[in-house]
C-alpha cells in the first residue's frame, strides 16, 4: 500500500516513516510534486488534519494521511494548541516560540501542559481519526539537541527528560504522535 503524508515536514517524515510498517510505503507531499502551501486554516487540531488530507486526496486522488499537533498549555487556556506553530508570529521559529511561552508562563505556578496530535486518514474513499495525547509540563530552560518543535521544554509526566533529550526512538514510543500512529498503524494491518 502506498501512502501519502501530507507534510513537507523532514523531521516529521522522518518520524513517521520509523512507525509505519514498511509493507507500507509513505511519500511525502514532495514526492506527488504537491509544493505548495496547503491551508491550515482551521480553528482546531483535528480541523487543520482534516483539512490538509482532505486537500492532497481531492486535488491528488491518492490514499492520504495527514496529521496536526499542538501544545496546549493548561494555565494558558490551552494555547498556544492550533496555533503553536506560529505562536511568535511569523516566519515560523522554534526558538521563538519556546522563548515567547517561557517568559508566558515565568510568574505562573502551574507549568501542565500536553501535546495533542490528531491523524487524519483518507482512505478508499473513508475518512478515518487518530487521536494521541502525552501529559507533562513546560520547563523554564531548553535541554536537549534532539527533536523539534517545543521539545527541549518539554518532559513527559513519569520521565526526568525532555523531549529533546530522548532518542527518536524513545520519544517515538511515548509521544502523542507515537500514540496516534500506532493508532494508525493497528488500523491499517486490521484493514489488510
Amino acid at each position: 500500500m502506498k501512502l501519502v503524508f501530507a507534510s513537507n515536514n523532514a523531521n516529521k517524515i522522518k518520524e513517521i516513516q520509523q512507525l509505519i510498517p514498511s509493507s507500507i510505503e509513505v511519500v511525502s507531499l514532495q514526492d506527488i510534486g504537491c509544493t505548495e502551501e496547503i491551508p491550515e486554516t482551521a480553528d482546531t487540531i483535528e480541523g487543520n488534519a482534516i483539512l490538509k488530507a482532505n486537500y492532497v486526496t481531492e486535488k491528488y486522488g491518492f490514499n492520504c494521511f495527514a496529521d496536526d499537533s499542538g501544545l496546549e498549555v493548561e494555565a494558558l487556556n490551552g494555547a498556544p494548541g492550533v496555533y503553536s506553530a506560529r505562536y511568535a508570529g511569523e516566519p515560523k521559529n522554534d526558538d521563538n516560540n519556546m522563548n515567547k511561552l517561557i517568559l508566558a508562563l515565568k510568574n505562573e505556578p502551574n507549568k501542565k501542559a500536553n501535546f495533542k496530535t490528531v491523524i487524519c486518514l483518507n482512505v478508499d474513499g473513508k475518512q478515518h481519526l487518530f487521536n494521541g495525547i502525552i501529559n507533562g509540563e513546560i520547563i523554564d530552560t531548553k535541554i536537549g539537541e534532539n527533536g523539534f518543535g517545543y521539545d527541549p521544554i518539554f518532559i513527559a509526566d513519569g520521565f526526568t527528560k525532555t523531549f529533546a533529550e530522548l532518542t527518536m526512538q524513545e520519544k517515538a514510543s511515548i509521544s502523542h504522535r507515537g500514540i496516534a500512529v500506532k493508532q494508525l498503524v493497528n488500523f491499517l494491518n486490521s484493514a489488510e
